[in-house]
């Protein structure tokens, strides 16, 4: 079933492509893979219609079927499709999925599919905080930036849930980088978590006022003045 699956998927972005629209995007990610020229909102049509057709019946299968789409993708778009399939339910709380997401995170390399897993790392979190937490940590100073812009955006999702303790200890070891990912993910991170508890952000804020960027600083206290 993880080939009919693979395949099905395949052809459906193959059919649906544009090619100008694909050169536009390819130019617009910066990126060496050709894209297909798919909107983002058809490849999840895809995805769901193919799941429906030939669902997988296990988390296994769906690693694999993941995998296969994610390895020997040609086309960015086969490569967000993968990332789509790791939102089905039964793996939704499966720790197994962190080599997946690990691998796609490192061999991605690029915000749009980094990001694209962030919801994922946030329900294991939410999930196993203790499993989850220790290794967070360790990726907030991995020598790979995009590790880093993970641990960073890990908590996007969690709304009044975020540990702030954590979001904190992530942030502070890149609070000095000088990488566009990982200031812009800093000042994200924040800003969203404003939305919960801007008392929290505005004393962070204060407090690493002469270490955040101007960027991380601005993006993340953006939505302050009116709270």
């Amino acid at each position: 079933m993880t080939k009919e699956l693979v395949d099905s998927i395949r052809s459906s972005l193959r059919s649906s492509g544009d090619a100008e629209r694909g050169l536009g995007a390819q130019k617009y990610m910066k990126s060496a893979m050709p894209s297909l020229g798919v909107r983002v909102p058809e490849v999840r049509s895809i995805v769901k219609a193919a799941a429906r057709e030939f669902p997988v019946s296990s988390p296994d299968e769906l690693r694999e079927a993941v995998l296969l789409l994610w390895r020997d993708a040609e086309a960015r778009e086969e490569r967000y499709a993968a990332i789509d399939l790791t939102g089905q339910r039964m793996v939704k709380e499966d720790l197994d999925m962190l080599p997946v997401y690990e691998e796609i995170i490192r061999t991605g390399a690029w915000w749009d599919l980094v990001d694209g897993v962030s919801p994922r790392i946030c329900a294991l979190l939410l999930a196993h905080k203790p499993t989850m937490t220790p290794l967070l940590l360790r990726w907030a100073e991995d020598n790979d930036l995009w590790i880093r812009r993970a641990a960073i955006t890990a908590q996007l999702g969690a709304k009044s849930m975020t540990d702030h303790g954590l979001l904190a200890a992530v942030i502070e070891p890149n609070l000095h980088s000088r990488e566009f990912f990982i200031r812009k993910a800093i000042g994200w991170a924040l800003r969203e978590y404003s939305k919960s508890d801007p008392e929290w952000v505005r004393n962070f804020a204060a407090d690493n006022a002469s270490s955040l960027s101007p960027l991380s600083l601005r993006e993340g206290t953006r939505l302050l003045s009116s709270s």
